[in-house]
């Protein structure tokens, strides 16, 4: 068992203890992923980021990660294959000779 697989087994686990699947549709998975999303954002909201409390970060950081892993099993995908093809896919869209340096959309370049 790899990494990822021990986390999002123990992401069940906790789940499942709670009898929490129930709750756990796609739908709402998305929708906790996006506050939790905005939760970190509150972290840097007024301030430079240098001061953004980073227990606040790391915590809400988790949150991401937990609702995105449990999003991903719900639809049985291998966080790994996924973000390696998400990445090769983003090596196309910005080839280095192009987007080295340049904050743009790949559309924009």
């Amino acid at each position: 068992m790899n990494d990822i697989e021990e986390i999002i087994q123990a992401l069940i686990e906790f789940r499942d203890e709670r009898d929490w699947a129930q709750f756990h549709n796609p739908k709402d998975l998305a929708l906790a992923l996006n506050i939790e999303a905005s939760e970190l954002l509150e972290a840097f909201l007024w301030k430079p980021s240098e001061q953004a409390d980073i227990d606040k970060v790391k915590e809400e950081l988790a949150d991401v990660f937990a609702f995105a892993f449990l999003l991903a099993e719900k639809y049985d995908f291998d966080v790994k294959q996924i973000m390696l093809e998400k990445i090769q896919k983003n090596a196309l869209n910005y080839p280095v000779a192009k987007s080295k340096g340049v904050a743009k959309k790949y559309t924009d370049l």
